[in-house]
């Protein structure tokens, strides 16, 4: 029952805008689709291929796609909007709640997910848990453009940024970057991938510490190197000793 009154509903409204000539709402504007039985709610995944990805960006994906079938890796799914948990981690341990209350945060959504297929950013994230890194993927599209041809600068930094927090939650639960430190060594063609690799180094109690470095696709060209540092929530003495034990000793 609940159903058809939904899809009449849809019919009414779908038929109410070509007649009255109203922009139809993007499927990135509309309320996420509803399941009766759980009632939660399904978001789309989009470090999954769209037809805006390159030949090299979909070349990449399939290979480690294949690295994630022993389980070594595994891909990072990612949302338009911060998953419910991970919301409540930043409230409870970064701001003060007073702060993020009202309307406005229900229409929140991920900076580097605001643009439609290919004008942005494109990119997936593969982690490896054991060597504690991650890798990944990315192509900037044309409103990204700093100079002439390249990508700016500062969407270089966003993605450094965007690896860092992935390879630092490896850490469990959330993170805050305290500072971000980039060698820029070239510009990167605009539309072009790259590849950046993240490794988590150091633990400090609740501070951790990331190098990054930004490649080309076959490797050879060194776009950009980083380090960064960031302050994480509370975590277990279990889970802070497994991360020590897995660092290379040389850097603790």
């Amino acid at each position: 029952m609940l159903r058809s009154c939904t899809a009449g509903l849809r019919s009414l409204w779908a038929l109410r805008g070509r007649r009255e000539g109203a922009a139809r709402l993007s499927a990135d504007l509309q309320p996420a689709r509803r399941l009766f039985s759980t009632e939660k709610a399904v978001h789309k995944d989009w470090a999954l291929p769209n037809p805006s990805w390159s030949k090299d960006l979909k070349l990449l994906f399939d290979q480690f796609m294949k690295k994630c079938e022993d389980g070594s890796w595994e891909r990072l799914p990612s949302c338009k909007h911060t998953c419910t948990y991970k919301s409540e981690d930043f409230k409870t341990y970064f701001l003060d709640p007073q702060l993020v209350e009202g309307e406005g945060l229900s229409q929140a959504q991920l900076f580097t997910r605001g643009f439609e297929d290919g004008l942005g950013f494109e990119y997936v994230i593969f982690n490896n848990n054991d060597e504690k890194r991650t890798v990944c993927l990315f192509q900037g599209g044309p409103y990204l453009q700093g100079i002439p041809g390249f990508l700016h600068g500062g969407a270089i930094a966003t993605m450094i940024d965007v690896a860092f927090g992935s390879c630092a939650a490896i850490s469990g639960g959330a993170v805050m970057t305290a500072n971000l430190n980039i060698n820029f060594k070239r510009p990167v063609p605009l539309c072009s991938v790259v590849v950046i690799h993240s490794q988590l180094d150091k633990l400090e109690g609740r501070k951790l510490f990331v190098s990054c470095n930004v490649r080309s696709v076959d490797e050879k060209t060194l776009y950009s190197e980083a380090t960064v540092s960031a302050f994480a929530r509370m975590m277990a003495k279990r889970s802070r000793r497994k991360i020590m034990n897995n660092l290379n000793p040389q850097l603790i």
